[in-house]
Order: C-alpha cells, then structure tokens, then sequence
C-alpha cells in the first residue's frame, strides 16, 4: 500500500516535471495546480465510496463468505460507473466556474479545461482503478494492485515524454497530453484488473470475483451500507480541504512568502504521509476482516500494532524533516533569506506533529474498517473546525504569531485528534457486528 501510494504521488511529479518543460511553462503549471483541486474536490465522493466497499467486503471476507465479497463488489461497480457519469456530466458543466472562483484568469482557464476535459470524460477509467485497488485490499491482496500500478504508472511517464512534448512521432499536446497519458495508461490498468479478477487470478484462498463489470441486478440494500459508510469518509476528506483552503487563505493576509514556503511544505507533508497512509488502509483492511471471522482479539492486536508501527514510523519521518530542513530546501533550490527562514519554521512544526498524525492515522483506519466513519467524522469536526482553523486564526492575528501561529495549529489539532481517537479506541463500541462507535 505504501508502493502505491508513492507511485500516486511520483505520478503527479512526473506530470509535474514535463510540464514545466513546456515553453509557457509557468502558466502550464499554474493550470495544473487550479485543476488538480478541482479533481480533488470531484474524487472525494468516490474515496467515500471505496471506503464503504472495502468495510462491507473485508468483514465478508473474514466470515468466509465469497459469495458476499463478489456481490459487494459488484454492486460497488454499479455506483462507481453511476457516480462517474454524473461527475462526468456536471465537472464537465462547472469545470471552468470553478476555475474562476478559485482566482484562475481566463487564460489558466483555458489551459486549465484543457488538462480536466480528458480526465472528467473518462472519470470512469480512474475511478474503477480506485475501487479495484481497494477491493484487492479488503481481501488481502495488495501486491497485485501494486505491479498493475507500476505498469500503468511507467507507461504514463512513457506518454508523457510523447504527448505533452511531441517526442516519438507523437503530437505535441501540452496540458492535455498529461490528460490523455494518464486516461490512456489507467485504461490498461483497468483492462489488466478486471481480466485478471475474472480469471479469479492474484486473489488469495478461494476469493474469485468474477465478471466485475458483468450484469447484476442493484441490490438496494447494499447500495446504501456502502453510502452510509461512505458518506462521512466523503465529509472528512471535504472537512480536511476546508482546512487547507482556509490556512492558505490566512496565510495569504500575512504574507505571500508564507503562502510560497507552505507550498514548499505542503510537498514534503504529501510524501512524509505516504507511509502513514499505507499503513492506515492495510488496518482497515485487516480490522474489517477480524471482525468479519468475529475474532475481536485479532482486530485489537492489529490496532495496537499499527498505532506503535504508524507513531515510530510517523516519528523518525518528523525528525529527518526537522534535521534535514536545510539540505531538503537545497533540493528546492531555496537559498538563506526570508523565504528560507519561513519554510524552516513550517518544516520544525510539521516534523513536531508527525507522531501523532501517526496515532491518529492508525485510528482513522481502525475506524474505516470498522465502518464507524461517522466517529472519524465527528472527531475530524471537532479537531479541524472547533480546534485548528480557530486556533490558527487565534495565534496568527489574534496573539501576532504570524505564519508560525498559523502552522502550530496543525500539531496541536492532531494531539486532539489521536486523544479522541485513542478514547473511541478504549470504549470498544468500534467492534460492534454494524459499527456506529
């Protein structure tokens, strides 16, 4: 999990990269970052809806039952080639509104639709990768989804180099060759999936899940245990954007070089959460099974293992952030000065915080696997909404702590995080047959 994790991440990179070789290279990369928010904004429903199918099919997964995996999965389809059709349909409709609200001028928005127009037309490729990705997880299987991964992830950097830059014969395109390199490379990621989960080839024991996209009838019931565990995954990930949003939105009032060093920073946190993330969706996955064979025990040992392994691992990310502040400015080509000064304040309070984003991300998974979201939610309300946006506006304006005021919030609001965590952890209601801890 972790693998795939780093290859989303090295994806955009290499995106990144050769795009910034385009001759109007600055506005090319401006585009992307206005649309890579707008995806963002238009992802969330279907990782709300990973996240309900991975509870359902883990728990039926552990009780043994097969059959219930591959109707799960099924039905999951279903609503992902739905929800992908409207995203479709009306990202297509609000793309460029959205662009615009979000400071883009009319020549990022062209540039900008250029990049999304390929991506929400064939939401549909990307997203079943998500379901198939996460459905493999639930059972167990985390290697097959990773060498699918390194497969597309390489021939989208083949078609990169070809598309966006006209190299091989193959049109110059720009933006929309990023686009279509990554449309094309997920099609044979999911061509490769499905046909391997047909053939009922990569899966352990006796889990065969065949014809994912084949005919079924909608199972209402399903549908909606899937939504109701989904649906407040969904809302905190829109709550953890809100707080994005709102820190850049301060920051902005301080000063542009804070808004510049937290951009700096915001690179390093998406590679450091990387591990943490991995280790998160693998307790999910295995909460969900032990609790499926209604094996209790198992399900608290796999808890408390991945709250020391994500906080130890968590940790030593934070203290290599806070030791090596100086040598991983050099990589950004950030010499001393002002801006420097900043990014060494930002990289120290998030190196701080790292182990008990740890705790908390161990938990979240716990919880995910569980298929009590709403307790992830609640907690998520109370440690960004009541805790880190107000605090930050506290210390930043408030108490004149400038940028450092507003980046100390981060830890603090996780230390209240992973303590609600931790007491839902102790309770106990998480292991309930219908979680709603």
């Amino acid at each position: 999990m972790i693998g795939l994790n780093l290859l989303s991440v090295l994806s955009l990179a290499v995106d990144t990269a050769m795009c910034g070789r385009l001759p109007r290279s600055a506005d090319a990369l401006a585009a992307i970052g206005f649309a890579s928010q707008v995806v963002f904004l238009l992802m969330v429903a279907m990782m709300g809806l990973s996240v309900g199918a991975v509870a359902l099919m883990a728990r039926a997964h552990g009780a043994g039952n097969d059959r219930h995996v591959a109707h799960v999965l099924r039905q999951a389809t279903l609503l992902t080639i739905a929800l992908s059709v409207a995203v479709a349909i009306f990202g297509n409709i609000l793309a460029g509104p959205l662009l615009s609200a979000m400071g883009a001028g009319p020549e990022l928005v062209g540039l900008g639709l250029e990049y999304l127009r390929p991506l929400l037309a064939c939401t549909v490729v990307y997203y079943l990768n998500l379901l198939y990705a996460a459905a493999l997880r639930a059972v167990g299987n985390t290697r097959l989804p990773f060498f699918i991964g390194l497969l597309y992830n390489a021939l989208n950097v083949a078609l990169d180099y070809g598309l966006i830059l006209g190299n091989w014969g193959l049109p110059a395109m720009g933006v929309a060759g990023a686009a279509w390199a990554t449309v094309l490379s997920q099609s044979v990621g999911v061509v490769i999936t499905v046909w391997m989960l047909a053939r009922g080839m990569g899966l352990r024991g006796r889990i065969g899940v065949r014809r994912p996209l084949g005919s079924a009838r909608i199972d209402p019931v399903v549908i909606k245990r899937i939504l109701r565990i989904g649906a407040p995954a969904a809302a905190d990930l829109l709550i953890l954007n809100a707080a994005f949003i709102s820190i850049i939105g301060m920051l902005g009032h301080l000063s542009v070089l804070a808004v510049a060093a937290h951009s700096v920073g915001l690179r390093i946190q998406s590679l450091a959460l990387v591990p943490g993330l991995g280790i998160s969706q693998a307790t999910g996955a295995m909460v969900g099974q032990a609790l499926g064979a209604r094996n209790l025990i198992e399900a608290r040992e796999v808890t408390r293992a991945s709250i020391v392994m994500a906080t130890s691992v968590m940790g030593a990310i934070g203290f290599g952030i806070i030791m090596g502040a100086r040598p991983i400015m050099a990589i950004f080509d950030i010499t001393p000065g002002p801006l420097a000064d900043l990014c060494n304040k930002w990289m120290e309070v998030l190196g701080f915080g790292m182990p008990f984003v740890g705790v908390h991300i161990a938990l979240v998974g716990m919880l995910r696997g569980a298929g009590a979201t709403a307790t992830s939610l609640r907690i998520n309300l109370v440690g960004t909404l009541l805790v880190q946006i107000p605090l930050s506006y506290l210390l930043g304006f408030v108490f004149k702590m400038g940028p450092f005021g507003v980046w100390f919030a981060f830890p603090v609001s996780f230390v209240v995080k992973a303590g609600l965590s931790f007491a839902v952890y102790r309770r106990g209601r998480w292991a309930r047959p219908l979680a709603t801890a």
